[in-house]
């Protein structure tokens, strides 16, 4: 469940960034990849026909997740532009079936990042119906507007809250496939178990290395971000000039737009855009239990160097409407 020098690392890391105490020994997972660590908690954690609430649109891997667990997914929605959640809706999708709720904050795909009234309302709804909040927060560092809030650190949650981030995005090593569970101990020696089925256990050398990287000093953080929020604005500027309506994230590195002006769906524009100008994205069908409902949408990302997307600036500007 993780090479103890990244445990201690995690730890001592957590409780600098985020005010949390974590125990290395009983409170930690190391797993391979967000992605891993997320199957693993829900596969701990999930008894087949209970339900988990995923606010939609969402990381392609949710939804999966929790059929793969037998549990039924629920969606509720985020509704643009500022991504925001219908409170009575929320409150209608808690029930007595309700076992986990998963929030991603900074959000993939929309870069929405929760607020502090918000995550107190799901709080105050975990308690209410005893139910778990399962978090993404691989994107913490990537906060343009507002404040990453953990909701763990809420009164009454960090008992029921497993937190989950990892190293891909913060320290750009996508291919490393290393994160973390962060829980109580019961929880954590569930959480252990189907890990070790599911992938035994993270590269130990990769580890090793990780917990040097979790011990940057603050400033590199400071300078990720500063870096980012460049390419930020630059996506949401040449977007505007190709004709998107964007949606400006608040975090993360992705930007949502809308492509109705376009008169042609999500799947159609994102194929013609890799033929015509050598341009990939992913489409927004893609992040929705229903396809249909994001056939208007195509996210773009922009974790590359500012050369690479200059060039996709140029590419845009060939991009043709269909008549």
């Amino acid at each position: 469940w993780g090479a103890k020098v990244m445990r201690e690392a995690i730890a001592t890391k957590t409780k600098h960034f985020r005010g949390m105490t974590v125990d290395p020994e009983t409170e930690i997972t190391v797993c391979c990849g967000v992605t891993e660590a997320m199957l693993s908690t829900i596969l701990a954690l999930v008894d087949p026909g209970v339900e988990v609430i995923i606010f939609e649109p969402f990381y392609e891997n949710y939804g999966p997740d929790c059929i793969l667990s037998g549990a039924t997914p629920v969606v509720v929605p985020l509704v643009p532009p500022d991504w925001h959640f219908d409170r009575d809706r929320l409150g209608q999708a808690f029930n007595a079936k309700t076992r986990a709720i998963i929030i991603n904050t900074p959000h993939n795909p929309t870069g929405k990042v929760y607020r502090a009234d918000e995550l107190a309302f799901i709080a105050g709804l975990c308690q209410e119906f005893d139910a778990l909040a399962i978090t993404d927060e691989i994107y913490e560092h990537l906060v343009y507007s507002g404040e990453h809030i953990s909701i763990a650190m809420l009164d009454g949650m960090r008992e029921r809250t497993v937190t989950i981030n990892g190293l891909s995005k913060t320290y750009s090593v996508t291919g490393w496939r290393l994160a973390y569970a962060i829980a109580p101990a019961e929880m954590t020696s569930a959480i252990r178990k189907v890990h070790d089925f599911v992938t035994v256990g993270a590269p130990h050398p990769l580890q090793v290395a990780a917990a040097t990287a979790l011990k940057f000093p603050d400033q590199y953080y400071v300078d990720l971000l500063n870096a980012y929020r460049e390419r930020r604005d630059f996506m949401l500027e040449i977007l505007d000039g190709a004709g998107f309506k964007a949606y400006p994230p608040d975090g993360a590195y992705y930007v949502m737009t809308d492509i109705s002006g376009f008169g042609e769906d999500d799947l159609s524009l994102a194929h013609r855009m890799v033929r015509e100008i050598g341009l990939a994205t992913v489409p927004g069908s893609s992040f929705y239990l229903e396809p249909e409902r994001g056939r208007r949408q195509i996210r773009f990302s922009f974790p590359k160097k500012m050369e690479t997307l200059r060039r996709a600036a140029e590419r845009l500007k060939k991009l043709q409407r269909v008549s």
